[in-house]
């Protein structure tokens, strides 16, 4: 009887992992090599992971988008790091996204650096930059957000900006999801970008996006896919076009 009860217990563990949609959460690791117009390529290598308060549920949404779409407060982290050709070159930040009980309100905040050295110029790049926003969902699939994103830059240069962003995903006459996301910081940061992804079927998406920075003096259009293998086992790339760089990136990630 032991050892029937042991393998029922096995072969319900089996059924409910082979069925389960939710996950609590992700974990990834990511490289990127980065083709420089002016001095030597980088490798850069990154990990990131994000926890939901509370598990997602995926039902029958864009695996990619099923967080957003189920309104999934969290909390995440990333690093990126590359030193190597006498180029450094690192990324990093933390953040929380929270939508608001009972309500259609949502906030958010983050805290990021990125620094940026090479060896025998005077490039030493050094930037802070923390946001705020407070949003809301007027409609399923709709967030609108405004609020204040601050930088501050080695030798002096520091401020506070308004910001304000968009995200929509929806379903189109053919069946086929959207996922449509523009944003934009005025003032002295003067930062924008948008971002649009189609989705062949709820695993598979093509996207294309556009970034902006004055404050780094930095333009780049990118080009991504991404494929969800089962529930849990994700693999994207993308390749970016920069005003002073080509970059190419692959990321891994694991949902449990």
């Amino acid at each position: 009887m032991k050892k029937l009860a042991i393998a029922s217990a096995l072969l319900s563990a089996l059924a409910m992992s082979g069925t389960a949609n939710a996950y609590q959460a992700e974990v990834g690791g990511s490289y990127t090599y980065t083709d420089w117009d002016d001095f030597d390529g980088t490798h850069n290598f990154g990990v990131d992971g994000t926890y939901y308060f509370n598990p997602v549920q995926t039902r029958n949404v864009p695996l990619n988008e099923a967080a957003f779409l189920d309104r999934a407060s969290n909390v995440k982290a990333q690093v990126n790091y590359g030193n190597n050709n006498d180029v450094k070159n690192t990324e990093y930040a933390v953040g929380a996204e929270y939508f608001v009980p009972n309500s259609d309100f949502y906030l958010s905040g983050d805290v990021g650096r990125n620094e940026r050295k090479v060896d025998n110029t005077n490039i030493d790049l050094k930037v802070t930059t923390y946001a705020a926003e407070v949003g809301y969902l007027p409609a399923p699939g709709l967030l609108i957000a405004a609020g204040v994103k601050g930088y501050d830059a080695k030798h002096g240069d520091d401020g506070a900006d308004p910001t304000i962003r968009a995200k929509y995903v929806t379903t189109l006459g053919n069946g086929k999801d959207i996922n449509l996301e523009a944003g934009a910081a005025f003032g002295d940061l003067d930062e924008y970008r948008v971002r649009g992804d189609y989705y062949l079927d709820k695993t598979l998406s093509v996207g294309a996006d556009y970034y902006n920075n004055g404050l780094t003096d930095h333009d780049e259009f990118g080009l991504s896919a991404k494929k969800f293998l089962n529930q849990q086992v994700s693999l994207e790339g993308r390749v970016g076009f920069g005003n002073d760089d080509n970059t190419y990136g692959v990321r891994a990630a694991y949902r449990f």
